[in-house]
Parts: structure tokens; C-alpha cells; sequence
């Protein structure tokens, strides 16, 4: 991970301003932190996808020394610039890993991290975990329950890291945004949860079905007004399927930072449980993965969630996931619509056989 500060002044490393920047000299400074005694002769884009965030990967050929045989590099959007930063996302992914914190789950090494406030963009260059036998996942390859029982101790070594903690424990964290219902993002929620209803009409439930688009959002935000409350960690944010790969052995690690927030475990731990199982795997292994969650939390026993509270908790996450995969499947070209669809649909599922209203009624009690 790189120091933001030596990154930030000038004449440091500059950002890439676009792939045809990335040249073998500047590939060499960057993995300089890594592998001091690598010389990089040759820099092939092997791959580009161009969306929220510009990514990219790297083929590297060396003059001297070693290194990783490709890299993976991620981008600030100049299209999307301005909206992450209204929504105050542009430059957690890269505050997070330039500020060097332990996450105790499996994410990619970053080599570098390149920060050009005023220019709205960053550059980040990091591990591609495919060459570690990663498989990354998406909706239409959901999940084993073993699978996501590795996922979910993952998420319990990182939360248990940073629970209860605050810019008086952790300063390094000091600028980390607590989750809050804001009206950026509730916003665009409003715009496009009801395309979504209307596209997604045969995979809801009658209870969803029944909803109309503000109702959904209302529900987002009570429940994300929830996230606030004591105890709070540090949470990915947005581990849904798409963000998630598996590691030979059924590892489970996590991609795409760019959400982090403070705030209550059960926004990673429903998120992510929820959209990596299918409807049936769920319904069939939710109570105990929960349990699961709970005691892999290594925490002293009267700091752990009860078991009911836990299980509270969790039944209100879907109105989350419900809210943002109907705005999803509500826009045009941001995720593909089969992919949409299937999480629009367990999201669903879950808000209707969890009675998440009732569990939001419950948590407000």
C-alpha cells in the first residue's frame, strides 16, 4: 500500500491520465515499493472495461529483476467524477488503502495509490488475484454455503478489528463517513426504483410487488439510518456477489472498496449473505450462517449482538439490497440485466420471507 501524502505532493508519481500513460517507466515506479530491483521493458493492456470506474489490466515484461507477470489498474470515471463525489465516494477506495490500515480479509495487494484531488481522479494499482487461482463471482454464479460461511468469518476478523471504533481510536480513519441516509443518494434511488418495479414485475413477490418506488426508498433509508447506532465497524459497503472472488480451498475475498463506510456489521453481513446464496440455499442456511457470523466474532461474549438481536438485524439488511439492485436493474448500461434481475429477485425474496418492514418496526422499538 502506498503513502497518500508522498503520493499527493508534487512531482510524485503522477496520475495516469489515460491507458496510453501507462508506459514501462511509469509501471516501474510504480511496483518500485514491492520489487525495488524490478525494470519493467514492456507494458501490454490486456484488457479494458470502461464503466463507473475505469479498469484495466496489465501484461508486464521485465528487463531486470521480478515481479507480478500481470497487474490490475482501477480509475476515476470523468463522466461519474462529479456524482461519487457528491456522494462523497470518490476517494474512499484510495484514502482506505493509501492510509495503510490492516483489513483483515482477502483483497488484492495494492501497489500503488495515486491521488489528483483537484482533477477529481486517482489511479490505483493492485494484485490480479486471478493469478492466485481467483475465480470472481457474479450473480449468475452464486455461491455454495460453505463458500459464504468463509466469506462471512472474513467479514468477522475485519469487523471485530474495528468494532466500536472512532477517529479517537483508529486517526487514521478519522475522515471515514459514518453511514446516513443522504439525499444524493436517495435521490437517484427515487429515479430509478420505480423503472425497476416495473422491469422486475415477474420476479417479486406479491409483499414487494405491492410497494410502490418512494415506499422502497423510505425503506432503504430507515433502515440505513439504523446504520449509525453503537456498535459500529468498519464495513466494506458493498459486498454484494459481483465485488466477491473464490480462492482455491472456498476462500472468499472481497474486490471494490470504493463504499467503505462506519457503521453497523449487519450491512455487510446481509448484503453480502443475501446476494451470494440463491433463494433456496438461503432460506435453508441464513439462521445458521448467522450464528456463524456471530461466533467468529472475536469479541468478548457480552460485546457480541445476541443471537435475536443478530437475527433482528439481519432481517431488516434486505431492505438494502432491495432498494439498490431496483435501481440497478432500473438504469440502462450499468450492470447487465441478468445480472440484475437475479439479485433484484433474492433481495426480494428475502424482504418478503423476512418481514423486513416488521424488523425495521423492531429495530425502532
Amino acid at each position: 500500500m502506498a503513502d497518500r501524502t508522498a503520493d499527493s505532493r508534487p512531482g510524485a508519481l503522477a496520475a495516469a491520465t489515460g491507458w496510453a500513460d501507462i508506459t514501462a517507466r511509469w509501471m516501474t515506479e510504480a511496483l518500485a515499493e514491492h520489487h525495488p530491483d524490478a525494470e519493467i521493458s514492456r507494458v501490454d493492456l490486456a484488457m479494458r472495461d470502461d464503466g463507473t470506474n475505469r479498469r484495466a489490466r496489465f501484461d508486464l515484461t521485465y528487463a531486470a529483476g521480478s515481479g507480478p507477470g500481470t497487474v490490475f489498474l482501477k480509475r476515476a470515471e470523468r463522466a461519474h467524477a462529479a456524482v461519487n463525489l457528491r456522494n462523497g465516494t470518490l476517494f474512499i477506495e484510495p484514502d482506505l488503502f493509501a492510509s495503510r490500515v490492516p483489513l483483515p480479509v482477502d483483497h488484492p495487494l495494492m501497489y500503488r495509490v495515486v491521488i489528483d484531488r483537484p482533477a477529481l481522479d486517482f489511479t490505483l494499482v493492485m494484485e490480479d488475484v486471478t493469478r492466485r487461482g481467483a475465480d470472481p463471482r457474479d450473480s449468475t454464479r452464486p455461491m455454495t454455503a460453505d463458500q459464504v460461511a468463509h466469506g462471512l468469518r472474513g467479514l468477522a476478523r475485519l469487523h471485530s478489528r474495528y468494532w466500536g471504533f472512532s477517529a479517537t481510536t483508529h486517526p487514521e480513519l478519522a475522515w471515514m463517513q459514518t453511514w446516513e441516509p443522504t439525499d444524493g443518494f436517495s435521490s437517484g434511488l427515487r429515479t430509478f426504483v420505480p423503472r425497476g418495479l416495473e422491469r422486475g414485475v415477474n420476479v417479486l413477490p406479491a409483499r414487494v410487488a405491492a410497494h410502490s418506488g418512494d415506499e422502497v426508498v423510505d425503506l432503504w433509508a430507515r433502515y440505513v439510518g439504523t446504520l449509525g447506532r453503537d456498535p459500529v465497524t468498519l464495513l466494506h459497503g458493498d459486498a454484494h456477489i459481483g465485488n466477491t472472488y473464490v480462492l482455491p480451498g472456498d476462500q472468499v475475498g472481497f474486490l471494490d472498496w470504493q463504499v467503505a463506510h462506519r457503521g453497523g456489521w449487519c450491512q455487510d453481513v446481509g448484503y453480502f449473505l443475501v446476494g451470494a446464496l440463491t433463494v433456496e440455499d438461503r432460506r435453508q442456511h441464513e439462521r445458521a450462517l448467522i450464528a456463524e457470523y456471530r461466533d467468529a466474532l472475536d469479541l468478548p461474549e457480552q460485546a457480541r449482538p445476541s443471537i435475536d438481536l443478530a437475527w433482528l438485524r439481519y432481517r431488516a439488511s434486505a431492505a438494502y439490497g432491495l432498494a439498490i439492485w431496483l435501481s440497478t436493474l432500473g438504469t440502462d448500461g450499468w450492470q447487465r440485466h441478468e445480472i440484475s434481475l437475479a439479485l433484484t429477485e433474492r433481495y426480494a425474496a428475502a424482504f418478503a420471507d423476512l418481514d423486513t418492514p416488521a424488523a425495521l418496526v423492531g429495530l425502532s422499538a
